[in-house]
């Protein structure tokens, strides 16, 4: 396997780490409002993914970051014919960083609903954003023979780039449901349980539409397989959870979205973006990779980086691993 197919393969990685870690903070905050009663439970929500959101997002900014350096090629076509949905992923992400910081800045209900519903739409419109790019990436773009884009910002979309949305956002907030379940006691558990029961059949749907529409328009035989696992981990999970098992619960949610990653990138590949104007349009991996030494480089950057950081992030999860409830919420202090 060459240095670049090894990229992809590390680019699809860095991918499934942010849907995974992402995922459940999107489920989060779109959750804050129908599962926090009280400001106290909302408070409580919002700890949960307190001190692991910042480093969460770290993984689409490395995947990011990869594409350019890995694929210049890929990233200028993907980046520049998609400028509306990164705009709004982008502000989203903004909005919701300053909301966590500035909702308990003023000791005031109303200060504190304003910031929530910022959390609420900063947890939406990006969970839909990156559907959106996702879908786009799989299923193509209008481009023509130099890469470019072909027609308007609104050419690539349609009902099956809305499936790709509805689907990162079902399954963040299913996601969400058993990771709330997963952090809380009390109540607040008890509710996430049932609510995520109750909406999981409906939120996963539109994952399991656009893996069969990917699967039917571009698949193989063998992609049968992590679509099949994608099922069979879904309906652990809902077993799982179904026994109070919340652990599980999220283990299973992890191997479904594991799964789906591999069914879209293996899809994908050899190409990395498709066109929906000429297959003979659409750019490869070797069209679109960097030249040997970059990609030598960024290996070995690699392999002394990414272990610490994983280390690092994992040691962050093992000293948050405690449930919390409302007892552990201090009352409110404002400087």
């Amino acid at each position: 396997m060459d240095l670049a197919t090894i990229w992809f393969c590390i680019i699809a990685f860095l991918w499934l780490g942010y849907l995974f870690l992402e995922g459940f903070d999107f489920g989060v905050g779109m959750l804050l409002h129908r599962l926090g009663r009280t400001d106290t439970e909302r408070r409580v929500l919002v700890n949960t993914i307190g001190p692991v959101w910042d480093g969460n997002e770290v993984w689409l900014i490395v995947a990011a970051g990869a594409t350019f350096a890995a694929f210049p090629g890929w990233y200028a076509s993907l980046f520049s014919s998609a400028y509306l949905p990164l705009l709004l992923i982008l502000a989203g992400l903004i909005g919701r960083g300053v909301a966590f910081e500035y909702r308990g800045k003023v000791d005031s209900d109303r200060w504190r609903r304003n910031w929530d519903r910022v959390i609420l739409a900063g947890s939406v419109i990006p969970a839909l954003g990156i559907g959106l790019l996702l879908s786009w990436n799989v299923l193509g773009l209008p481009l023509d023979a130099a890469g470019d884009r072909v027609g308007s910002a609104f050419a690539a979309f349609g009902w099956e780039t809305l499936i790709g949305a509805l689907a990162v956002a079902g399954f963040s907030i299913v996601h969400g449901g058993i990771f709330i379940t997963l952090k809380t006691a009390g109540e607040l558990h008890a509710r996430a349980r049932q609510l995520t029961l109750r909406i999981a059949p409906i939120a996963l749907t539109p994952l399991v539409a656009l893996l069969l529409l990917v699967q039917l328009r571009v698949g193989s035989a063998w992609s049968w397989i992590p679509l099949g696992l994608v099922l069979l981990a879904a309906a652990l999970g809902y077993l799982r959870l179904l026994a109070d098992r919340e652990g599980q619960a999220f283990a299973a949610m992890g191997v479904a979205i594991a799964a789906t990653v591999v069914a879209l990138f293996g899809a994908l590949y050899p190409n990395v973006l498709p066109s929906t104007v000429d297959p003979n349009f659409s750019l490869s991996i070797a069209d679109t990779a960097s030249g040997d030494y970059t990609l030598t480089v960024m290996t070995w950057v690699a392999a002394f980086g990414a272990p610490a950081v994983l280390v690092y992030q994992g040691w962050t999860y093992w000293v948050f691993r405690k449930r919390i409830s409302t007892s552990h919420i201090p009352p409110v202090h404002v400087p």
